[in-house]
């Protein structure tokens, strides 16, 4: 887990609720993203602003691809971080999203696309495809609704990722059933128009079945330590660094 926070992160810009100003490193959150490692298919799922200091902290130096879920400026805005992988690998970069997101892609680094005529410290290379169904054997992509917006789920054997989720339409619902894990969005308490809130969250855990769910995309209305004694017992915050077992 890169990062577990909502658009604004955690703390926000000009708030002093105890949330924003606690020193526990579990109440600090970069904006969402996930990495998956593995020999030939480590993935990256959304490139935030703070991706830089993400994959530092984590000492992560390469992945095969990337995810993006959705446009929004918090899945995307550290596309350009993406380059040094091109340094590490020598080749373009194999992004995928849905085909509005691959637009979003081409107009915010069209040097990334082609040659530009100013290289100055590098430039990012990708190589940009429409997300498939199944991108290899263990991997699934699938819609979910954030708002009126289509946005991608992410499916790996029993494990599956929701960020940024207000509806789940009943053809991702079946293969959502009885999971291991599920990561899944719960913005904040208070209940939001385009995010799962805290209420809506457990009850779709409680239809799903996972094993263990975890919340995400947190806003600062979620002290760590308050709510790992409020969750239902296989109910658990997300933190940044937090890491899970894919079996």
């Amino acid at each position: 887990m890169l990062g577990c926070g909502t658009s604004h992160g955690v703390p926000m810009i000009g708030c002093v609720c105890r949330v924003c100003l606690s020193d526990s490193p579990k109440n600090k959150r970069t904006r969402s993203a996930l990495y998956l490692p593995g020999d030939g298919f480590s993935t990256l799922i959304d490139a935030p602003p703070e991706l830089r200091l993400q994959l530092c902290r984590e000492r992560i130096a390469f992945t095969d691809r990337v995810i993006l879920t959705h446009a929004h400026a918090d899945h995307v805005m550290g596309l350009d971080d993406l380059r040094r992988f091109n340094d590490v690998t020598g080749r373009p970069l194999p992004i995928y999203a849905q085909a509005p997101v691959l637009d979003v892609v081409r107009r915010m680094v069209p040097y990334a696309l082609h040659t530009p005529g100013q290289i100055g410290g590098g430039v990012p290379s990708f190589e940009l495809h429409e997300a498939p169904a199944v991108l290899d054997p263990d991997i699934e992509l699938f819609e979910v609704m954030h708002g009126s917006l289509a946005v991608l789920g992410v499916k790996i054997r029993g494990f599956a990722y929701l960020t940024d989720v207000s509806e789940i339409p009943p053809s991702a619902e079946e293969r959502l059933m009885d999971l291991e894990t599920l990561i899944v969005d719960a913005t904040r308490i208070a209940p939001h128009s385009t995010h799962f809130h805290l209420e809506k969250a457990l009850e779709v855990i409680e239809e799903l079945r996972p094993q263990q769910a975890y919340l995400t995309h947190l806003a600062h209305d979620y002290e760590y330590d308050e709510w790992v004694s409020r969750l239902p017992a296989r109910v658990a915050l997300s933190y940044d660094g937090l890491r899970v077992a894919i079996s």
